[in-house]
């Protein structure tokens, strides 16, 4: 009895040490850089300004146990002729990492902090699984930030699938805590697995991203993931934006019926679905050549970027000029803007030492 309970205290104490465990930001390695928000530094790949000013920037976000290097293969696919930017979200990678907010609402605010201290006034965003999830909150409440959404195996709401064995049990109290201290590599690998058609081999550095999170960022993350679809499901709150959309699938997908999946977005206007046959829930990992050539013919079927430059003011030679009423001409101009919903299917439907465990998801 007296060992039963002195286990049970060991479990509580480790839960509580968990519940709290904070860490900063870590010093971005180079070619990265961190960028300060309301929560603390967020790490952002900035690939620079285009050559071309009109061509659209491309926003990339992981989902959940990922980071920037989920995109690795995919950047510099994009990267020719304009702006690529990828970011570690809240508690990943090298971001810091509090105890909490991680709702998908807070995410996709973060995400709209850093794009405006880049000096990014429209772009793309694409999100992988969870990150469609934030790329769609960014899209609903910074409607003029995004110019277009691109899913990438992101599921509607929980109901088509999601975690399952060690990755799932890491929801369930006390329990949870004890496996996310013991799990070897071993079984970080093994649920990472899940992320992609069987046989693929997980490269070391994603289990190296699990074991960068903290507990509370990457339980928070599933939670928050299900509590923005719940009773209000992506089809519907895409539909709402009017923005066009893209949604990619592997058809392999091991946490989603792809299929079933990808159809549910036949109901929002316009959208272009690529169902990409022997690919699991990680195209951008697994064929990044395709996904990425999917993405950049997507965004580049968008409206050209129009720079709008504030009204030129004469210089001031002493001299009080009495005005005609009529402003600028800038002024009397306004702005243009469109955004034409995309037509037809690309792929022929309608529309980091820790002891720790994760998904990929």
């Amino acid at each position: 009895m007296a060992v039963l309970l002195a286990f049970v205290v060991v479990l509580v104490l480790n839960a509580v040490a968990l519940d709290n465990e904070t860490e900063p930001a870590s010093i971005p390695p180079e070619g990265m850089r961190l960028v300060d928000t309301t929560s603390g530094p967020l790490q952002v790949l900035d690939t620079g300004p285009a050559a071309d000013p009109g061509a659209t920037p491309i926003v990339l976000i992981h989902g959940t146990g990922g980071a920037i290097n989920w995109w690795d293969e995919v950047v510099p696919l994009l990267e020719p002729g304009r702006r690529v930017i990828a970011i570690d979200m809240l508690g990943y990678g090298g971001s810091t990492k509090p105890e909490s907010d991680y709702s998908v609402e807070t995410q996709a605010g973060l995400i709209s902090q850093v794009l405006a201290r880049l000096g990014v006034s429209r772009a793309a965003v694409a999100g992988h699984s969870l990150g469609g999830s934030v790329a769609t909150a960014l899209a609903v409440n910074s409607p003029d930030l995004v110019a277009a959404v691109i899913l990438v195996d992101s599921a509607p709401d929980s109901s088509f699938g999601g975690l399952s064995g060690s990755a799932k049990a890491i929801k369930i109290p006390l329990f949870g805590q004890a496996l996310w201290r013991i799990a070897p590599d071993g079984l970080i690998r093994q649920n990472l697995e899940q992320a992609f058609v069987p046989g693929f081999e997980v490269p070391d550095k994603f289990v190296d991203d699990v074991r960068a999170m903290t507990f509370p960022a990457y339980r928070k993350s599933l939670d928050s993931g299900e509590d923005f679809t719940d009773g209000n499901p992506l089809t519907d709150q895409l539909g709402r934006t009017g923005d066009p959309l893209l949604v990619i699938f592997g058809e392999d997908d091991q946490f989603y019926p792809a299929r079933e999946t990808i159809s549910a977005y036949a109901t929002v206007p316009g959208v272009k679905t690529l169902l990409i046959p022997g690919v699991g829930h990680s195209p951008q990992v697994e064929v990044p050549e395709r996904t990425a050539a999917a993405m950049a013919a997507f965004v580049n079927g968008l409206p050209p970027q129009v720079e709008i430059k504030p009204p030129v003011t004469a210089p001031d030679n002493g001299k009080e000029k009495k005005g005609n009423g009529g402003g600028s001409k800038e002024e009397k101009a306004g702005k243009q803007s469109g955004s034409g919903k995309q037509q037809n299917s690309e792929g022929g439907s309608q529309k980091q030492s820790k002891d720790k465990s994760g998904s990929g998801k």
